[in-house]
């Protein structure tokens, strides 16, 4: 499946055209920020800003339709809530939000295909995290949302959140103090955290498009035709050896369960990580679109050397042989291995370790930034190769 890229399904890792249309909003109060911040409009505060963002599951809600199809089981579609928060609020603690988190939802879907039952299942996945991640730290707090039946224009069904949190503009990390000389303290994507309830495959909810059709066996379009864009050619989507209860000896779960592991939630490393070193944070940035490509979007003239990466979870590795993926790709729509990254002086590396290993999150400095006088650029040292973007 040598053609199953990214844009052969059409998806862009880079979204270009999306970037270039944000552009026409403008940059908000601090242009290099992971999140547009605005002024603080509700409490008119000079001293407070905004920041609110908007991401959901994703087409991971698609591989919780399947296995609804297989299993009957509408509780396969609870853990989409969590991947829709924490594509939030992941994102929100790389500006500093630290919290409370306003959150609202939407729920789209083709009602004759996707039962009550399932938007039930989402619903109190909202609710369970709110509880779980109370002991946390993150107080979220549930503003409703909307659910709408929308045949005409959703397949199966969308999951999608927007989060806002205020902050002291003072507080806000922007990623200038981003410079030569700070190591790269990554946060593991797989395992299983202390806050988790089972061992996580490290996929997220990014490049699930990719995944899905290159794992995937035939038979899933054949089946379920409402699983894939019907103007999508037959040669790039489910063309892969697996069914979802397959159970390859290296993923130690089914590729069912490895699609659908809840994406991990990294804002209470992150926030413990603000409180304790403080200044010695220079930058957050969370590797979701654009995979482990995304430090290029900090504003910094720097070279970034990721040379001491994770060990690649199997899922990855999985998804490589079956799609005939290149490894650069790999890389620009997958995390790899880690979906956090804390920009640190040298001198806090060590702490940031510490912090995430209380909360039995792997850590570990994946690299170092660099001198570079036309930067950002970036080379990623894995699998024997060398790759370099920017």
């Amino acid at each position: 499946m040598s053609d199953a890229t990214y844009l052969s399904l059409g998806v862009s890792a880079s979204k270009g055209d999306v970037l270039a249309a944000a552009r026409l909003q403008g940059p908000g109060l601090f242009p290099g920020a992971f999140c547009k911040i605005v002024p603080d409009m509700i409490g008119r505060d000079p001293r407070r800003c905004l920041a609110m963002h908007s991401d959901g599951a994703g087409t991971k809600s698609v591989v919780a339709y399947l296995a609804f199809r297989e299993s009957g089981d509408a509780q396969v579609f609870a853990s989409l809530a969590q991947d829709a928060l924490v594509m939030n609020i992941d994102d929100l603690v790389c500006v500093g939000a630290r919290g409370p988190f306003a959150v609202t939802n939407t729920i789209g879907r083709h009602r004759d295909l996707v039962p009550a039952g399932a938007i039930e299942a989402i619903v109190a996945g909202y609710e369970r995290c709110r509880l779980a991640w109370a002991d946390l730290g993150d107080e979220l707090g549930l503003c409703g949302g909307e659910t709408a039946d929308i045949g005409d224009l959703v397949r199966t069904v969308v999951v999608d959140a927007a989060v806002a949190s205020g902050l002291d503009r003072d507080a806000v990390i922007d990623g200038a103090r981003v410079a030569p000389g700070d190591l790269i303290v990554g946060l593991g994507s797989a395992g299983k955290a202390r806050y988790e309830t089972s061992a996580n495959s490290g996929i997220g909810s990014n490049g699930l498009t990719l995944a899905r059709h290159a794992l995937l066996a035939a038979e899933y379009r054949a089946l379920y035709p409402e699983a894939a864009a019907p103007d999508l050619p037959v040669a790039s989507s489910y063309r892969g050896p697996y069914r979802l209860g397959d159970r390859p000896a290296a993923l130690g779960m089914s590729i069912g369960e490895a699609l659908l592991s809840p994406t991990r939630l990294y804002a209470p490393v992150v926030l413990r990580a603000l409180a304790g070193i403080g200044s010695g944070v220079h930058g957050v940035v969370h590797c979701t679109g654009g995979g482990q490509t995304k430090c290029l979007r900090l504003p910094a003239r720097t070279r970034f050397v990721k040379d001491a990466l994770f060990e690649v979870p199997p899922i990855f590795e999985l998804i490589r042989a079956a799609g005939a993926i290149a490894l650069g790709e790999m890389y620009q729509v997958f995390n790899m291995g880690h979906r956090m990254e804390i920009y640190v002086d040298p001198a806090a590396a060590d702490e940031v370790a510490a912090i995430a290993a209380e909360l039995e999150v792997p850590a570990q400095v994946v690299g170092r930034c660099e001198a570079e006088r036309k930067g950002p650029r970036l080379r990623i040292e894995a699998g024997g190769a060398a790759l370099d973007f920017g």
